[in-house]
């Protein structure tokens, strides 16, 4: 679930803002840009809880689909 900050970062206009924007840009721009660090700390605490949850539920399902026990 990770794109990658630099490419969106960079490759953003006022054009395509609206469609182009993903988590780790709004998380930047909440911090940084305007200093709500409580907050998008929060945002992206709540991003790594998302991505830990679908990373254990596919790796169960991957051991119950497969002979191969994953760590």
């Amino acid at each position: 679930m990770n794109v990658g900050f630099e490419k969106v970062w960079l490759l953003q206009t006022d054009l395509n803002k609206a469609t182009s924007d993903v988590i780790a840009v709004y998380v930047y721009e909440q911090g940084i840009q305007n200093a709500k660090y409580s907050y998008s700390t929060a945002v992206g605490l709540f991003n790594m809880v998302v991505n830990i949850a679908l990373l254990l539920i596919v790796n169960k399902i991957a051991s119950k689909v497969s002979d191969v026990e994953f760590v």
